[in-house]
């Protein structure tokens, strides 16, 4: 097989593209042959070293949260999938940047037959990070007012998707070339971050999401309700700023769910949800992690494996 490897921590010119010896399935794991791995931003956080000393991994390592493909091989104990079933899935911290992977079974769920694998590759974190963020921690529910920041990447147009089909209104934040594709998932109003303040023209949501952390966070306080949530799975907000709102700060790690994500594929076989991806081959892992550093990605960077 071949795999994306990280000698050591660094900028992205540091990958290497070579063969590594296949991965066998253990007890409950099985093995996919990948035919798409999603590029998120934990991916180049990780390469960057900066979160090592929560997240340590052995050097040489393979980034990659996500992948899409056919299982190819099962371990001892699994009976939810068979060779040859289309599955995609969150595998964990890393290993997706290769044409085979192993992954625990309950991590994975079945491909949406009305997504390419390419196009599934993209989906399970984002998708589970949206979903956590707005019914886990959020508790979003119809009639409620939403602000979304970093509306227009992979978190954020899941996020807008799921909380216009949950019923409620939609404000979402981004670049003026994203938002007729914003309003196309069902955002009710968007505003470009480069021309106005969004304190200037919102107020009194129910809930924020912020996906972009930072200076974007702490502005997100004045336009919250008294009772209302701040959620970012980006970093932990201020209790602080909480406490003298009447309101709640929370901050999560997504969590992987098979179980939660084979209700996701669910969504999108029923049309009620949809991506857009940017399809770059394996070997420009290097590219697509550059791309994504840059954080103007719209929708989902994913990696073919087969090229």
């Amino acid at each position: 097989m071949k795999a994306i490897r990280v000698a050591q921590y660094g900028q992205p010119e540091g990958l290497l593209f070579q063969e590594t010896p296949s991965p066998v399935p253990g007890p409950g794991e099985v093995l996919i042959e990948v035919a798409g791995s999603g590029v998120n931003p934990i991916d180049w956080k990780v390469l960057s070293g900066a979160m090592k000393a929560f997240i340590p991994l052995q050097l040489p390592y393979t980034p990659g949260v996500e992948v899409a493909g056919r299982v190819a091989a099962i371990g001892e104990g699994v009976t939810s999938f068979s060779v040859g079933d289309e599955v995609f899935g969150f595998i964990g911290i890393a290993g997706g940047y290769a044409t085979e992977v192993v992954a625990s079974a309950d991590r994975l769920a079945r491909k949406p037959n009305r997504l390419s694998s390419l196009q599934a590759s993209g989906v399970p974190a984002a998708a589970l990070t949206a979903w956590q963020a707005l019914h886990e921690h959020a508790r979003l529910s119809a009639g409620q007012r939403i602000l979304i920041h970093g509306a227009a990447g992979g978190v954020g147009s899941m996020a807008v998707q799921m909380a216009r089909n949950a019923g409620a209104n939609v404000i979402a934040t981004a670049s003026a070339g994203n938002h007729p594709y914003l309003r196309s998932l069902g955002a009710s109003q968007v505003i470009d971050y480069n021309q106005s303040s969004f304190e200037s023209v919102v107020d009194a949501v129910d809930v924020v999401l912020d996906l972009v952390g930072g200076d974007t966070q702490t502005r997100s306080w004045s336009v919250l309700k008294p009772g209302g949530v701040l959620v970012s799975p980006v970093s932990q907000p201020d209790a602080r700023q909480a406490e003298a709102l009447g309101a709640s700060g929370k901050h999560f790690a997504t969590r992987s769910d098979g179980a939660q994500l084979q209700q996701i594929a669910e969504q999108f076989d029923s049309g009620e949800l949809m991506i857009e991806i940017e399809v770059l081959p394996l070997s420009q892992a290097e590219g697509a992690l550059r791309k994504s550093w840059a954080r103007h990605t719209r929708g989902k960077l994913v990696l073919d494996a087969r090229h």
